[in-house]
């Protein structure tokens, strides 16, 4: 009975944790949006819109996908110097800034990716993202 308890208030503050994490995802990509709207138009970086670097894939060099873009975030020249990325295949979700240096914008198809230098192992070394909290 008692693991019983415990397994059922763990599943439970698993569940909230999760529906935090939701919310604050959510509250993420409608300002990031908001953010892409508001750009409108001209070239962010790297001769692509903010709205087209938010639709963008981080690749590797091999083409593999490691992680989407999140956020377009800028210096205090108001000039994109870093994207907030989401790493794919890392365990629960992580977020990381990845320098725009050094990335560049691979076109397949209909779809502009941004291939990166850098390796799963690398990127997974960032220092981790926390989303604030709603």
């Amino acid at each position: 009975m008692r693991t019983l308890l415990v397994l059922a208030c763990s599943a439970t503050m698993l569940a909230a944790c999760s529906d935090k994490n939701e919310a604050a995802e959510d509250k993420l990509e409608r300002a990031a949006e908001t953010s892409a709207t508001v750009a409108g138009p001209l070239p962010a970086a790297l001769g692509l819109t903010e709205a087209q670097l938010l639709d963008a894939d981080l690749v590797g060099a091999d083409g593999k996908d490691l992680g989407d873009v999140e956020q377009v975030l800028r210096d205090p020249e108001n000039k994109v110097d870093r994207l907030l990325v989401e790493l794919d295949g890392i365990g629960p979700d992580r977020y990381v800034h990845v320098p725009i240096t050094g990335l560049k914008p691979v076109v397949n198809g209909n779809d502009t990716d941004l291939a990166t230098p850098l390796t799963k192992a690398d990127l997974a070394a960032l220092p981790e993202v926390k989303l604030p909290a709603t």
